[in-house]
């Protein structure tokens, strides 16, 4: 594979892709990867340009994607085909590139993310293909960029994306947009470097199993990443009118004693548990202290607060919580960051909720056989008759 730069080393290998999907297989090789990405932007300058197509070699290995295209806005509201990376050579030249009409100009015109897991050429086209290439594209995912332009990723397999692979995509076009903006010779190395956190707190889902040791190595990965004085955790108790502080990177709340317990009316945290919205808060310098657990003694004050919902079996049953002792700015890179780490939360509360409710089930259960039966499909057993 050749490149530009040398970024399309570190990811874009043949047969070596990373997919959210089958990540933990693959998590051995990928902080060693990832951070390298991360030094090679953080710790140096490069050219954009020069690193447009080595990004989207990145984007294609990630997503085991068949093309990723970037389009960027020229004079007017024209967009045009600024880089490629594809596994064929169907690709049209720039000048043939059509972004105005199809899924792409439709991205470009609303600035909103769009996802089509199973892609239908007789409703939408895509407009970079020739025509007898696009025919073969079963998935499609694409989202604007940051500044302007378009980063799209396509598959010639059905439901190749996801959800969770349009979050990360999102991130890279973050990563593109920061280029952008940053011209020649400019490091852009956030992006990058919440990229690696995100990768590093995939894996703490698998490394540790108990709830304790997960939410003390998530909260520090998760405060150090943003660059916050402080990051808690704070869980619904069950009467719904009060919340418990459960975690959190320095002594403010707990102090080595049981969790603390509030009502669901104090401060910002409860605000979120009760509109299950997150809240952004950036103070100026001289202006008055947020409260994030409402007005309490002996508490810090804090000037920068970013508190997210975390939703467990579709109501809100927990909130991430960032604070900050000064005002510190609190870029797009880092909202989507802080995200995606809540959805990875989420998801080790969800498994957790789901074993505990399996395991007073099975107490409940009866058994029906013992040992090992043949299954005919043709002539299924009957299912078990109440007595």
């Amino acid at each position: 594979m050749k490149s530009s730069c040398g970024l399309a080393s570190v990811f874009a290998i043949h047969g070596q892709r990373l997919d959210l999907r089958d990540f933990r297989n693959r998590m051995q090789a990928f902080p060693l990867n990832a951070a390298m990405l991360g030094e090679s932007i953080a710790g140096k300058t490069m050219k954009a340009a020069d690193c447009n197509k080595s990004t989207l070699a990145i984007i294609c290995s990630v997503f085991e994607a068949y093309s990723a295209v970037l389009f960027l806005p020229e004079a007017g509201e024209e967009y045009k085909l600024a880089s490629f990376f594809s596994l064929g050579d169907r690709i049209l030249p720039p000048e043939e590139a059509d972004a105005g009409k199809g899924l792409v100009g439709w991205i470009a015109r609303n600035r909103q993310p769009l996802l089509a897991p199973n892609f239908d050429q007789r409703k939408s086209r895509l407009g970079y293909y020739q025509p007898d290439e696009e025919a073969h594209i079963k998935a499609f995912m694409g989202c604007p960029v940051p500044g302007g332009g378009v980063l799209c990723v396509d598959s010639k397999r059905q439901y190749s994306f996801s959800d969770k692979d349009h979050k990360i995509l999102q991130l890279f076009a973050e990563l593109v947009g920061q280029l952008q903006r940053s011209g020649v010779d400019s490091p852009v190395g956030d992006v990058a470097r919440y990229f690696v956190q995100i990768g590093i707190i995939q894996e703490l889902r698998f490394r540790h199993k108990r709830w304790p040791v997960f939410l003390e190595h998530f909260l520090r990965n998760v405060r150090e990443a943003t660059g916050f004085d402080y990051c808690a955790f704070a869980s619904c108790n069950a009467d719904s009118q009060s919340y418990a502080i459960e975690g959190e990177t320095a002594p403010l709340m707990l102090g080595g004693q049981q969790p603390a317990s509030l009502p669901l009316s104090s401060g910002i945290v409860g605000w979120v548990f009760r509109n299950e919205q997150p809240v952004f808060s950036e103070s100026e310098a001289d202006a008055p202290s947020t409260a994030p657990f409402g007005k309490l003694d002996d508490v810090s004050k804090f000037q920068t607060v970013m508190c997210l919902p975390v939703v467990v079996s579709q109501s809100t049953r927990g909130v991430l919580c960032l604070a900050h002792t000064t005002a510190l700015p609190m870029p797009e890179a880092m909202r989507s960051f802080t995200r995606q780490a809540t959805d990875h939360l989420a998801l080790f509360l969800e498994n957790l909720y789901l074993k505990n409710r399996l395991r007073g089930l099975l107490p409940k259960a009866t058994l029906h056989s013992k040992g090992p039966r043949a299954f005919n499909p043709e002539n299924p057993p009957a299912p078990p008759e109440e007595n």
